[in-house]
């Protein structure tokens, strides 16, 4: 364990520029799993009410009408 804590310290914490950079990648990690994980409850929470789950309804009757 102390092993691991010393890597993390010499390659991550050690220098404010690594530091800053493993920030950054970490909220923009951070960031891209929240929006999948948040967008795929949204999309299970309103099945059947979204547009790109109705849209095959309505897609015939407009290509008819043209």
């Amino acid at each position: 364990m102390a092993g691991l804590v010393n890597k993390v310290y010499q390659n991550i914490f050690r220098r404010t520029s690594s530091f800053v950079l493993a920030a950054v990648a970490g909220a923009f990690m951070f960031e891209r799993g929240f929006d999948m994980v948040s967008d795929g409850i949204f999309d299970n929470m309103n099945q059947g009410k979204l547009w790109k789950h109705i849209k095959q309804r309505y897609g015939q009757s407009l290509e008819e009408e043209e």
